[in-house]
């Protein structure tokens, strides 16, 4: 591909990216203007809109090299995501899987745990889903949920915290042991910037649905879960598997300084690939195509 065709492939990509994040982050219309002169007031200027896209796609290209290492040499990847409620961990999240293969890299975020699993061995139910040869496992919330919301919200006794501090240790160790890579990511905002986050989902119809009641009363609970944090830590942040924590307020530069250190936690390396040529179309001149009846359509409205 010469350097012309080169450059219009990466413009176009560009803005196939621009518009694709665009859409992601448009609910700003369905805000009061009061509480988008709020926010705007409370946020100093990010990186500019392009200079982000350009970095953002850079970062996606890089992951795509590292998804085919992975696949290549059969490793085996766990991220864990942990950290305030809106500090920005599904974002992250959203970035780095949106080019990537689902059949390679997924996002698991588990619902409260049934009756049923309340009786297993409390890693039991991540258990199913830690990867394969050649997998990478993204946790939206993770066993941290012991030390972090059942904790605070009185769903676990100081007992199974203390038994689940005891264990968590060797557990990630015995991961670490068995091939995989584990890395853990804390997202950190201020209490004002959640504040200001949580208003926007209230106000914003797109949004409602991210607020749920744990939510709420993590604004209630803002010192309990800061205590339990810094006790994760201290009891948690072990050599072989080390906490990073992402400064969240400012969303785009936390997405982007979280991938690439992601990026810097792997060695990975290009792996090699066979060429890819376009067969020839093959044309059949017995076949004549059957039309379809008009009803089975999509109509076209827009």
């Amino acid at each position: 591909m010469s350097d012309i065709n080169q450059s219009d492939w990466l413009e176009a990509e560009l803005a196939d990216t621009i518009d694709e994040d665009y859409e992601l982050e448009l609910s700003e219309p369905a805000l009061s203007d009061a509480i988008r002169k709020i926010y705007r007031n409370a946020h100093p200027a990010s990186i500019p809109r392009l200079d982000y896209f350009r970095a953002l796609l850079s970062l996606q290209a890089e992951l795509i090299k590292l998804q085919d290492w992975v696949v290549y040499n059969k490793e085996k990847v766990v991220v864990i995501f942990e950290g305030r409620d809106s500090a920005g961990k599904g974002g992250v999240i959203k970035r780095i899987t949106q080019r990537l293969n689902p059949r390679v890299v997924r996002a698991v975020a588990l619902p409260a745990p049934s009756d049923r699993e309340k009786t297993q061995w409390y890693f039991q139910r991540y258990v199913p889903h830690l990867p394969a040869g050649g997998e990478i496992v993204l946790f939206d919330r993770s066993w941290y949920n012991r030390s972090g919301v059942e904790r605070v919200m009185g769903f676990a006794s100081e007992d199974q915290v203390e038994e689940f501090f005891n264990d968590v240790p060797e557990f990630e160790r015995m991961l670490v042991r068995s091939g995989i890579r584990l890395v853990k990511y804390w997202f950190s905002i201020t209490d004002e910037e959640q504040q200001m986050r949580f208003l926007v989902r209230i106000h914003d119809p797109l949004k409602q649905w991210k607020l749920s009641p744990m939510d709420l009363q993590s604004r209630v609970r803002w010192e309990g879960y800061t205590k339990a944090k810094e006790e994760t830590f201290a009891r948690t942040n072990i050599p072989e598997a080390p906490w990073h924590i992402v400064e969240g307020n400012d969303k785009k530069r936390a997405r982007l300084n979280c991938i690439d250190h992601l990026l810097r936690q792997i060695p990975y390396t290009e792996v090699p690939h066979e060429e890819i040529t376009l067969p020839n179309r093959v044309f059949n001149p017995d076949y004549e195509r059957k039309v379809l009846p008009p009803e089975l359509y999509v109509p076209s409205k827009y």
